[in-house]
């Protein structure tokens, strides 16, 4: 079982048979998100913002969004800008979306309708060795706060 949290208190649970649950503050249900079988397993989902949460399927490199009901609003499908191995998926400070191509060592910032709006010089070129990245967490519009395995990274590469 996994879990996160957003900055209204509620909580989401992603339950062993891929069955994303939304918590209010007191525990109780507020939302389930069920559609389990057409992208495979979650791989990670992100609530930084409760009126656009972010569920990320791997296997198929697509990003769900989803409203406060749970409800699919938006559907981007990755592959369609050449990401392939798309290894952390987090949502922008403009409601766009990161996502870290793990091909090119790019940080991409994806619009909602599936276009590029920008991308980070390849992190092979600035650090010895590509970051595992596994968590993107923006903090604004001039710091984007990466972790991975071994460590933290912050950049304000993109700044506008």
């Amino acid at each position: 079982m996994d879990f996160t949290a957003d900055n209204l208190g509620n909580i989401y649970v992603l339950n062993r048979d891929n069955q994303l649950k939304k918590l209010g503050p007191n525990g109780d249900s507020l939302a389930v998100f069920n559609d389990v079988r057409r992208y495979g397993k979650i791989a990670t989902v992100d609530a930084t913002n409760p009126l656009k949460i972010l569920v990320y399927y791997r296997e198929f490199t697509t990003v769900i969004e989803l409203d406060r009901f749970l409800n699919i609003v938006n559907t981007i499908d990755l592959r369609k800008q050449n990401i392939l191995q798309a290894k952390a998926v987090g949502l922008a400070y403009d409601n766009n979306v990161w996502v870290y191509d793990e091909l090119d060592a790019r940080l991409k910032r994806i619009a909602d309708d599936g276009s590029l709006v920008d991308q980070s010089t390849d992190f092979r070129q600035l650090f010895d060795a590509a970051p595992d990245l596994t968590v993107i967490r923006d903090q604004g519009a001039s710091s984007i706060s990466m972790t991975r395995r071994k460590g933290y990274i912050s950049s304000t590469t993109m700044a506008h």
